[in-house]
């Protein structure tokens, strides 16, 4: 049976919105909200579960449609018809089809992910705006990189403004997260290397590395760069030729730059992992 809120003061209600806005909820519950089809799409196909579907019928049929989309996906057919009013509570973007999930997250965990022999990894430390993340998560989607490990992070996965922002990317890679120390040790004993974008007087120009082998390009934020444990365990520090008056690139821009070069050295292949993203868990 499908339920009806029309009240913004729904308990309901406020429990989406408090999954949205408080990243404590969110890691306390296990759930984040997703917004929209495409994004809803994607997760599925990235292994995630739908806990509760809510939608707005009057979108909906605007949109030319009287189908709940995703409705067989719902795991305990909790399916709730809400208000335009409290669709619009909800939305965070102005351009939606009408339908709200609440999903179960992942645990992210750097043992979860499924790497092999010659990985291409992109790291990324503290990264600090969620733009900033979601412009990463949709280069490495671009690239389709083996995994994305967030080092230090200082927002978790399933902010609303980085789900927006990656456009979707969220689900698409293979992602984890851990401290330094942890991502360090774990690199180390899969023998791969460490290439660091630092501006130091050890680097050497991106294009004169070989980036065949097993592979991590990491990547810090444009005010502090990278930790020093980073510059103390690299295989190479590693520069982006700079030729105006500035010394620094956006990190998204950076990390695109250093990872279609990998790409390139690779010819372009597919990573061998790609098939087991869609049941990582």
């Amino acid at each position: 049976m499908i339920k009806e809120i029309t009240s913004l003061q729904n308990d309901l209600v406020k429990e989406v919105l408090h999954l949205q806005e408080k990243s404590r909820a969110r890691k306390k519950n296990g759930l984040f909200v997703i917004e929209g089809v495409r994004e809803i799409s994607l997760a599925l196909e990235g292994g995630y579960r739908l806990q509760r579907i809510l939608f707005c019928e009057e979108i909906l049929k605007k949109a030319g449609t009287d189908q709940i989309p995703f409705l067989e996906k719902v795991e305990n057919n909790e399916v709730v018809k809400i208000s335009l009013k409290v669709y619009q509570k909800l939305a965070h973007r102005k351009k939606t089809e009408g339908i709200i999930a609440v999903a179960s997250s992942k645990t992210l965990l750097l043992n979860d992910l499924s790497i092999d022999s010659n990985s291409l990894i992109l790291i990324a430390e503290a990264t600090e705006k969620p733009g900033n993340t979601g412009a990463l998560l949709r280069t490495a989607d671009a690239a389709q990189v083996d995994a994305v490990i967030i080092a230090n992070p200082l927002s978790d996965l399933y902010n609303p403004n980085i789900i927006r922002s990656s456009v979707g990317c969220v689900f698409t890679n293979q992602i984890a997260m851990g401290n330094t120390d942890e991502i360090l040790d774990f690199l180390k004993s899969k023998g791969i290397n460490i290439f660091t974008a630092v501006l130091d007087e050890s680097s050497k120009p991106y294009y004169e590395m070989d980036f065949t082998g097993p592979t991590a390009i990491v990547v810090g934020t444009e005010s502090t760069g990278l930790s020093d444990l980073w510059i103390k365990n690299t295989t190479q520090n590693i520069m982006i030729p700079m030729q105006g008056k500035i010394d620094s690139l956006n990190v998204s821009v950076s990390a695109a730059i250093l990872i279609f070069e990998a790409k390139r050295q690779r010819n372009f292949e597919t990573p061998g992992s790609y098939s087991s993203i869609k049941s990582f868990k």
